[in-house]
């Protein structure tokens, strides 16, 4: 018996695919296309096995495809910029640039010895200045369109990683890469203006309800948060000044009693020198500033705040309302002001019963009402108007248009829909990322740079600081430049872009990836996009996919793509988790994807990432699964080489000669019903555990049947077609094992070149069938019956049973139910 060598085959296989260039992309754009893509990694010296899982179901699906007869294009690259990378730079002692192409080379490699079929002609690294120059150019054409710009705006600031983070970066009040407590700081930013899509990225959300899980649409519509309501403005007594709010409450107008502001507002200064208030104000907006977002609009989050010792007027009832500081008040949404309306909003309930600010009720129930001595929390039910001028009695539903068309009459206010989703913030004021491609000049302000003049590379020769602060605004050869219009001196932008933007349009760049005249090939995009098939984990379930497809908008309108949206399908597969928990080196619970290759192969790795578990479900590793895995291939291995003698290059589903024995008609059948439940579980959603299952089965009934038919007549070829059957079906998922044992049947053409075997329905009918017999809906026995046996056949025989016989008799018979070649049920009284 042969020895199942793993590393040799696998290493035999992976230089024949290279060789015969078996997954390069067609440039015929004639086929029926499928591009199928996993989210690109970040080059951290070592993949995880999370990657593993991921890049195993992309691959298994693109192998697939081409076995359909589709024409493939299945990309990879690096999301090579960020502040990671740069982060271990500096704590090894080196360069960011020589970090992270050493850490690409390695990973490569593993990629590469897991044998995912991958057309490495099409790979990106987002560090490289042939990817960036074109996000440059993108830069500028947003910038000239005014959908790149810069403000001032509060940031939450690292002070221990020197740049801003994304509000979900702080958690809990501290920085979620270093745990330093975050400080907020006012800077000059860029944003990309992303609010103007917010209409279209909701509304088009409907059109991937058939591709996209319901979780992810879910997130994203909340995410981008659409609400319809009125914004009005309230006088500031004493003051020139306007409180403006958004609400989705005008029904409750009459009902506002104070007013409630974010500590961040910019009104706060301005209201309140002269008030004696200052010191206790700014005292509660530094500490309030330090918290998490996340924690300040929680549920259950104690309510605070801080007079500002002004007033401002109800615009309809003429109430002076004073002005409190609040800390579950947020800039993020609306306009950062709130209208407190405690007797029909929980959380001012629980703010003016603290504070012992006055209530007003202006909703009652549609039966029965309300008296504020017994309200022990707020009415929030739609009811009818009260204590609300003309407007009482009115349907508090109707009466939300009627009092905003009544604001807007009296330029009190007016309609308005509000998102809270915010514009971007680009700027990272970091080194290890893409240069913005402004310079900024005294006499002509920001200047774009010119396009002829992209790439503005990112100097390499610099020494990054090891308190993590950008070198480059102390690189003079970098920063200082004459300016494009004028030829005056002038400063080059320091800061570097989010990485989020180098992800957002990644998928596209592949199609021309050695382009260098232009980001994209009309013709390619024209033929390859959008995605049909994405894949990685829930966590980018909003930012990333929010970008990317904010990005393909932007693009398209800008004249770069043609299409509305990036990924067609999108799966988002589960964690690999150990013991219960997350797979992390912090936890000390990691396994690692190199050690498990060279004790047991990369496919029996392969083979058990896929069989643990559906891909949208979390993975437990376990040593026994994986064993069980690697003798699976085992016993794969040692039925060829004990069949071998018998076994020829015969083809997949081949047709049978003549009448066939029992044992050869259920060998077949099997063969068959595999090829079949194989092609059912992957085209639905994947489900490639219950299709390894169906051929451990097939590998069972080979075992089971073929010391009794490689004898017979029918029986080399059956068991040859069989085995086939089971090589080709298996391919996409261990395919170096499938591939060796498809050479030595006697094939010739590489297995990864085969097309999909087509099952025969007649083979998978069989001359009897199992029935069920119940009494009353209780299983009573089992029979056996002739497939095509007729309903009335089927009932006398289960009637005849004797353990039937035992539970009806004495009983009258109500009814007898017959589900053909199924069930029957007696009904019996």
């Amino acid at each position: 018996m042969r020895h199942y060598d793993f590393k040799d085959i696998e290493e035999k296989w992976q230089k024949a695919w290279e060789d015969q260039a078996c997954f390069r992309t067609s440039e015929t754009h004639d086929g029926r296309k499928y591009y199928v893509l996993e989210m690109f990694p970040y080059p951290s010296g070592r993949i995880h096995m999370g990657h593993v899982r991921n890049y195993s179901i992309g691959d298994v699906v693109a192998r697939y495809k081409r076995m359909q007869g589709f024409d493939v294009f299945h990309p990879m690259g690096w999301d090579a910029f960020g502040l990671p990378a740069e982060n271990a730079a500096i704590k090894n002692n080196t360069h960011p640039a020589k970090w992270t192409y050493e850490n690409i080379a390695y990973m490569r490699s593993q990629l590469k010895r897991l044998g995912y079929s991958y057309d490495w002609e099409r790979e990106i690294a987002t560090c490289h200045p042939k990817y960036y120059r074109f996000e440059q150019e993108f830069f500028l054409k947003f910038l000239e369109k005014g959908l790149a710009y810069r403000k001032k705006a509060p940031v939450n600031w690292c002070p221990s990683c020197h740049t801003v983070l994304a509000n979900e970066q702080v958690e809990e009040g501290l920085c979620w890469r270093c745990d330093s407590e975050v400080q907020q700081k006012e800077l000059s930013q860029w944003f990309l203006r992303i609010t103007d899509y917010a209409e279209e990225l909701l509304q088009a959300l409907d059109t991937l309800t058939d591709g996209w899980p319901e979780r992810v649409l879910t997130m994203q519509r909340n995410w981008i948060g659409k609400s319809v309501g009125a914004e009005i403005s309230f006088k500031v007594k004493d003051l020139d000044e306007d409180i403006t709010v958004f609400t989705t409450r005008p029904d409750t107008l009459f009902g506002a009693t104070f007013m409630s502001l974010a500590p961040e507002h910019p009104l706060v200064e301005r209201l309140i020198p002269g008030t004696g208030q200052e010191a206790e104000v700014r005292s509660f907006v530094e500490r309030i500033s330090k918290m998490d977002r996340i924690v300040r609009t929680a549920e259950d989050l104690e309510k605070e705040g801080v007079f500002t010792g002004r007033y401002c007027v109800n615009p309809v009832t003429g109430r002076e309302m004073p002005v409190y500081v609040a800390n579950f008040v947020l800039m993020g949404y609306g306009t950062g002001a709130v209208m407190a309306v405690p007797a029909h909003d929980q959380r001012d309930f629980e703010f003016a019963t603290k504070y012992d600010l006055p209530m007003q009720i202006v909703i009652m129930p549609r039966e029965g009402t309300l008296e504020l001595s017994s309200m022990t929390e707020a009415y929030t039910e739609p009811g009818v108007m009260a204590n609300s001028g003309k407007f009482d009695g009115m349907d508090s539903e109707a009466a939300k248009q009627a009092i905003i068309d009544h604001l807007a009459d009296g330029g009190l206010g007016k309609p308005t829909v509000n998102y809270r989703l915010r514009d971007w913030n680009i700027s990272r004021q970091r080194y290890w990322g893409a240069p913005i491609p402004v310079i900024y000049c005294d006499a002509c302000g920001i200047v774009p740079v010119p396009v002829q003049d992209l790439p503005v590379e990112l100097p390499l020769d610099v020494k990054v600081n090891p308190d993590g602060r950008s070198p480059l605004p102390g690189c003079e050869s970098f920063v200082n430049v004459t300016c494009p219009k004028c030829g005056q001196a002038a400063r080059r932008e320091t800061d570097t872009m989010d990485t989020f933007v180098e992800s957002s349009w990644y998928f596209a760049r592949y199609l021309s990836a050695r382009n260098e005249d232009a980001a994209f090939d009309p013709r390619d995009v024209e033929y390859w996009m959008p995605v049909d098939q994405y894949i990685g984990g829930i966590e980018h379930a909003i930012l990333h996919l929010l970008y990317s497809r904010f990005f393909v908008k932007a693009l398209r309108d800008e004249g770069y793509l043609n299409h509305d949206e990036p990924f067609k399908n999108l799966l988002t597969q589960g964690m690999v988790l150990l013991g219960g928990s997350k797979m992390s080196k912090s936890k000390g619970n990691v396994v690692d994807p190199d050690e498990m290759i060279v004790k047991y192969g990369a496919d029996t790795v392969r083979l058990f990432c896929l069989f643990a578990a559906p891909p949208e479900k979390d993975l437990e590793w376990n040593d026994k699964g994986i064993e069980g895995s690697s003798r699976f291939l085992s016993r794969l291995w040692r039925l060829v080489d004990e069949l071998e003698e018998v076994l020829s290059p015969v083809g997949p589903c081949a047709a049978a000669n003549g009448a066939l024995t029992e044992a050869e008609a259920e060998l077949r059948r099997k063969e068959h019903d595999t090829v079949r439940r194989v092609e059912r579980d992957i085209e639905n959603k994947f489900q490639f555990n219950t299709a390894i299952a169906a051929m451990m089965e097939l590998v069972n009934t080979l075992y089971a049947t073929k010391d009794e038919v490689r004898g017979s007549a029918n029986g080399p070829k059956l068991l040859s077609s069989a085995i086939s059957s089971l090589l080709v079906a298996l391919s996409p998922i261990a395919p170096h094992i499938c591939e060796e044992l498809w050479a030595r049947l006697g094939y010739t053409r590489t297995l990864a070149l085969e097309p999909w075997p087509a099952h025969d329905p007649e083979a998978l009918k069989t001359s009897e069938v199992t029935v069920v017999v119940q009494v009353n809906g209780k299983l009573r026995g089992q029979i056996s019956v002739a497939a095509e046996a007729s309903s009335e056949d089927i009932q006398a025989q289960a009637l005849n049973d004797q353990n039937v016989v035992r539970h009806i008799e004495g009983k009258n018979i109500v009814k007898v139910i017959v589900i053909p070649g199924k069930l029957v049920n007696v009904v019996v009284r």
